[in-house]
C-alpha cells in the first residue's frame, strides 16, 4: 500500500499543543528569554511544527523546540535524552537545512550562563541574512 501524500494539520497541531503544555523546565526557561520579541525584535514561536516531504515520500514534520520565520531558524534544546539521539538528531538537522532553515543546538547546560547564551543566541541571529 503507497503512503499517504497528505497530512492531517489537525494531528499535528494537536501534537504541538501536547508538547506545548508539557514544556520542560529548560525550555520553559529559554521561552522565558525568547517570548514577546525579547531578543533583537524577533517574534518566536514554540513547539512550531516544521513540515517536509522526503524524496516524495509522503508529508511529514518534526515539531522544533523554537522558531523564528523571519530568520528562518530553529533553535533546539538538547538534553540528556539527545545523547541516545544523535544520528536521529542529525537526519531532522539535513531536512531542515534542506528546507532553506538554520539550525541552532543549545545543550541545557548552557542556561546556567543565561548572559553567555543570550548573547550567543544574538550572535547567531545577526549573522543570518
Amino acid at each position: 500500500m503507497e503512503k499517504p501524500k497528505h497530512l492531517d494539520f489537525e494531528v499535528v497541531k494537536k501534537r504541538a499543543r501536547e508538547l506545548r503544555s508539557k514544556a520542560t523546565p529548560s525550555e520553559a526557561l529559554l521561552w522565558k528569554e525568547l517570548r514577546n520579541r525579547k531578543i533583537c525584535g524577533y517574534k518566536f514561536l514554540r513547539q512550531h511544527p516544521i513540515v517536509y516531504n522526503p524524496y516524495g515520500s509522503g508529508v511529514k514534520y518534526f515539531v522544533a523546540d523554537f522558531y523564528c520565520d523571519s530568520k528562518k531558524t530553529v533553535i533546539e534544546l538538547d538534553g540528556s535524552v539527545h545523547e541516545n539521539s544523535l544520528e536521529y538528531d542529525h537526519f531532522r538537522d539535513s531536512e531542515m537545512v534542506n528546507l532553506g532553515l538554520h539550525i541552532l543546538r543549545i545543550k541545557n547546560e548552557e542556561l546556567l550562563d543565561k548572559e553567555a547564551l543570550l548573547k550567543k543566541i544574538k550572535t547567531y541571529l545577526n549573522s543570518i541574512n
